[in-house]
């Protein structure tokens, strides 16, 4: 909301940059690129279905990724470009972007800093689809593997191409209210929270994830639950950035040496 320009470049204009160069060079390359679980929007109906419609976004962040995928419809139809996009939910990890919400968390109870949780203007708990990276990349190889390849030559298309999109999630939504009180235990230390109303528009209060159309087509199987994929963030965090946590105390009473950095 503070800054759509910035959206509208990256996920609109610079898509089409990208498909304005492939659709011209020759051989074509088959693309797999980044969609997002935000473009189910207002849908209610779960677990989310590819089958579902998405012309109900609730952010125009979603929007934009809606248009993306309109776009690739549109270059593969008249191109012949293989498209694939993978509607990515929440995802998680060690070397993950610092304005997601379980990294700041992170950052802001270990400074002793308030976090504000959201909850529904029902008063009940915003719940995401938490998918950790190692199993995000098993289905981004997956897609990558399958890509069949574009079918034009020079900017002509000469015969119809493949144009797939796939939930990559991890099937299990888990209330924010519970992230937060895993990250309590591996960090050893209480949140400050501050339990706010979430604003009725801009996000969503739940996603999860069906992601059976993938595992049909490559195998896709989520194995990671979000304690194990926290623990493993965490373990990162305290060696990136050299804080003391629960369980780097743990990693250095039984010898292990932390992620990014020494014991």
């Amino acid at each position: 909301m503070q800054n759509p320009q910035s959206y509208v470049s990256s996920n609109i204009a610079g898509f089409i940059n990208l498909l304005e160069i492939a659709k011209s060079a020759n051989p074509q390359p088959a693309i797999v690129w980044a969609s997002s679980s935000s473009v189910y929007g207002l849908n209610d109906k779960v677990p989310f279905s590819e089958l579902h419609r998405t012309d109900r976004p609730a952010s125009l962040y979603a929007a934009t990724k809606k248009a993306g995928e309109e776009i690739a419809h549109t270059y593969n139809h008249i191109y012949g470009l293989s498209l694939t996009g993978l509607r990515f939910f929440t995802v998680y990890g060690p070397w993950g972007r610092p304005d997601m919400a379980y990294f700041f968390f992170t950052k802001d109870i270990l400074q002793g800093k308030s976090i504000d949780v959201y909850q529904t203007q029902e008063g009940k708990q915003v719940a995401r689809d938490f998918t950790y990276i190692d199993d995000v990349v098993k289905g981004c190889v997956g897609a990558l593997d399958t890509a069949e390849k574009s079918t034009g030559s020079g900017g002509k298309k000469k015969k119809p191409a493949q144009l797939r999109v796939y939930n990559l999630g991890n099937t299990s939504p888990v209330p924010v209210g519970q992230l937060v009180s895993i990250l309590e235990s591996l960090l050893g230390k209480k949140a400050k929270k501050h339990v706010v109303g979430m604003p009725r528009n801009g996000d969503v209060p739940f996603t999860h994830a069906n992601v059976s159309l993938a595992y049909r087509d490559f195998g896709y199987k989520p194995s990671t639950d979000l304690a194990s994929g926290l623990r493993k963030f965490v373990k990162w965090y305290s060696g990136y950035y050299g804080v003391e946590t629960r369980v780097k105390k743990e990693i250095q009473g039984a010898g292990e040496v932390p992620e990014g950095g020494s014991a």
